[in-house]
């Protein structure tokens, strides 16, 4: 198995030491983050660590990435939990060191997360957010991509479930011409679907879960599925912004 282009391209970038790419992994992937350490804290950790412990994974991975080979069957996002749990287990340990009086080196991230593991297994929820992270990082791509009217017909026809015919007599435009906004909106969306699930991917069950969950199906399905996912998503981002430590 080899990585698609645009994941190679994606990991040369990362490699590479590209700022830009590391920001792109923060902002979509950073909430995802949070929630499973949250998850895996308990409350034992609060949210200004959770906060740290996130920018560490991601450091760790960006400084993991010259060790990644595609051929060793990891997804990833298996890849992004090994990492977080490393990152978390070596603060929980440094914690225990400091109660008994001792220090402790951080342990080494060694290359077993870039493979297959029969300990740590991603759970439903966790696959889920990193799925719908990666679609509303397409989702706001298209927006960027889309003229501002063009997107804000989608956004209350698909998202707010607005009628078409009340759409119109917000906007000031025909009913036909919120059906043209819509579909190209929509075809951009797909689009950008289509090359973030490339670039975050790892195997090809990755890059079919976007079939899988309605993504490519009728107009109708990929809409329905859509606004599941961004308003699903939404609420994640919701209850992050909440966590976040204020200053």
């Amino acid at each position: 198995m080899h990585a698609n282009p645009l994941t190679t391209t994606f990991v040369a970038r990362l490699r590479d030491r590209d700022d830009e790419a590391w920001f792109e992994l923060w902002t979509v992937f950073g909430p995802v983050i949070r929630s499973q350490l949250s998850r895996w804290g308990r409350g034992r950790v609060g949210a200004a660590t959770v906060e740290d412990l996130t920018q560490d994974t991601l450091t760790a991975l960006s400084g993991s990435i010259d060790r990644f080979d595609p051929d060793r069957g990891a997804r990833f996002s298996t890849w992004l939990l090994s990492i977080a749990k490393h990152v978390l287990g070596d603060e929980m340990d440094r914690r225990h060191a400091l109660k008994r009086g001792g220090g402790r080196r951080a342990a080494s991230l060694d290359d077993s997360f870039m493979g297959q593991s029969d300990i740590l297994q991603p759970d439903d929820e966790y696959e889920r957010l990193v799925f719908q992270a990666k679609v509303h990082a397409a989702i706001r791509a298209a927006q960027k991509d889309c003229e501002f009217l063009h997107f804000e017909v989608y956004r209350m026809r698909v998202f707010e479930a607005v009628q078409g015919r009340e759409v119109a007599a917000r906007l000031g435009i025909s009913e036909p011409t919120v059906s043209r906004h819509l579909q190209k909106v929509r075809g951009t969306i797909r689009e950008h679907v289509t090359k973030v699930m490339g670039t975050y991917s790892f195997t090809p069950d990755e890059l079919a879960e976007a079939e899988g969950a309605g993504l490519s199906g009728s107009d109708d399905l990929f809409d329905d599925a859509i606004a599941d996912i961004h308003l699903s998503h939404v609420q994640l981002l919701e209850i992050d912004e909440s966590r976040l430590p204020t200053e």
